[in-house]
């Protein structure tokens, strides 16, 4: 069975967001228009306590600069998905009537979780990869925000999890926090034997 994941799909994310990626809002007709294709669909959310270790804020520095944690480096980020607030939630137009199962992610205070899978080191696991085990999957169908990061992270994972992983190109968007950064995901995830398509593509 083929399964589609959408990557955080949030208000934060989009235009008006505290932390929008350029465009964020234009791959979901694109994504809204391709659920059809699959059995199962899975959405996740970045799900962040407030005073995260990977805000800004909680540090008192600027986003963009890194820190070190007991759980490695990290990017610092503009104060974003907060549990229960309107930038948590998922962007109105993204349809989830279909979606079988939320993935709540970076719910811990002190890592953070780029992947759908797991948190950044590999510690916890959100479920995932036993939901869809459970399902029969063997194929999953990766799309959101942003491709540089959540997206990126979480295509690694699933390949590495034995899972035939494609990146649909045209239903995500990329930060490139700094230029080049999207281009080198997809290079990354090529090297992984990751598969990119585009939506026309789909069988």
């Amino acid at each position: 069975m083929k399964a589609l994941i959408m990557v955080d799909i949030q208000n934060d994310f989009c235009p008006g967001g505290s932390l929008a990626v350029p465009g964020g809002d234009e791959i979901i007709p694109v994504v809204n228009k391709i659920q059809d294709r699959f059995e199962l669909i899975v959405a996740t959310q970045d799900w962040h306590p407030r005073e995260h270790v990977s805000f800004a804020s909680t540090h008192g520095k600027k986003a963009g600069e890194t820190i070190e944690t007991a759980a490695g480096t990290q990017m610092l980020w503009p104060e974003h998905c907060v549990q229960d607030t309107w930038g948590a939630e998922f962007h109105p137009k993204l349809d989830t009537a279909q979606v079988q199962l939320v993935v709540k992610k970076g719910t811990e205070p002190d890592i953070d979780s780029y992947s759908a899978f797991f948190d950044n080191q590999k510690l916890k696991s959100t479920g995932l990869d036993r939901f869809l085990a459970e399902n029969k999957v063997d194929s999953v169908y990766i799309v959101g925000l942003a491709t540089d990061v959540c997206v990126k992270f979480t295509a690694l994972d699933a390949a590495d999890l034995g899972l035939v992983t494609y990146v649909i190109k045209d239903a995500c968007q990329g930060v490139d926090l700094n230029p080049g950064d999207v281009d080198r995901a997809y290079a990354d995830m090529l090297t992984r034997g990751i598969k990119v398509l585009s939506s026309k593509e789909l069988k």
